[in-house]
């Protein structure tokens, strides 16, 4: 990492070289966070890439360093900027940052009349977004075309969401309207002075809606006093 240049830029057709290492990472990085997110195959990155759909991120000896994507709802009236992922040892040094930001202008050039919009399990991606002009939404201001949803099958808290009625789940929808919306300096000023009390949020709806799922610990059938896990054994690893 030391002494490299990153470049962030749309991915070309020779960035397809890294579809299987961007597509392995999305699978581990999501399976050590606890919280699914849509799984995606190296040839659904590809064909994002023939697009010019995606946005990459490496250094100037080639080394693949972050990923994000365009995908379009209801006809196109819905976009999301999907797939953020870091190289473990790009992270934290304002690469996703400014991932995000490319991706965003290039939904804005490509869709300029779209609402673009999120979900996330982070504290640092609502920042980011909230850098960009994104504002928190409730869900219903998501698009509802089946086929969005329909993705979030593949994601370990899926039970929650349709628990839910697709109404909340663990993720926080972000959205931002071209048409309406905030500028990003005021979405910006507004995170930073309600940081904790987000936080705070994110923690209260882990715990909110986990609380249905967790079992009372009781010695088994065999007497022998062992304790089945909890869900959050398999939500968190713990």
């Amino acid at each position: 990492m030391d002494n490299q240049k990153i470049i962030i830029r749309v991915a070309t057709v020779s960035d397809k070289v890294y579809s299987k290492t961007i597509t392995d990472e999305m699978e581990a990085s999501a399976a050590a966070r606890g919280t699914g997110i849509a799984k995606r195959s190296p040839d659904y990155i590809e064909q994002k890439i023939d697009e010019g759909k995606a946005v990459i991120a490496i250094t100037d000896h080639n080394e693949w360093v972050g990923f994000c994507y365009i995908e379009t709802w209801s006809h196109g009236e819905y976009v999301a900027n999907s797939g953020l992922i870091v190289a473990p040892a790009f992270r934290k040094s304002g690469v996703a940052k400014g991932i995000k930001k490319r991706v965003f202008e290039l939904s804005r050039e490509t869709y300029p009349n779209a609402k673009i919009f999120g979900l996330t399990t982070g504290l640092a991606v609502m920042k980011i977004n909230s850098d960009l002009g994104y504002e928190p939404v409730t869900y219903s201001e998501l698009t509802q075309d089946e086929a969005f949803w329909a993705g979030c099958k593949s994601c370990v808290n899926y039970e929650i969401l349709m628990g839910k009625d697709r109404k909340n789940c663990m993720c926080t929808a972000m959205l931002y309207d071209p048409k309406d919306h905030y500028e990003p300096e005021e979405t910006k000023e507004f995170f930073k002075e309600n940081a904790k009390g987000f936080e705070r949020l994110l923690r209260f709806k882990q715990w909110k809606l986990l609380k249905p799922f967790l079992r009372k610990d009781k010695s088994d059938t065999n007497g022998n006093g062992s304790k089945p896990k909890s869900l959050f054994h398999y939500f968190f690893h713990l």
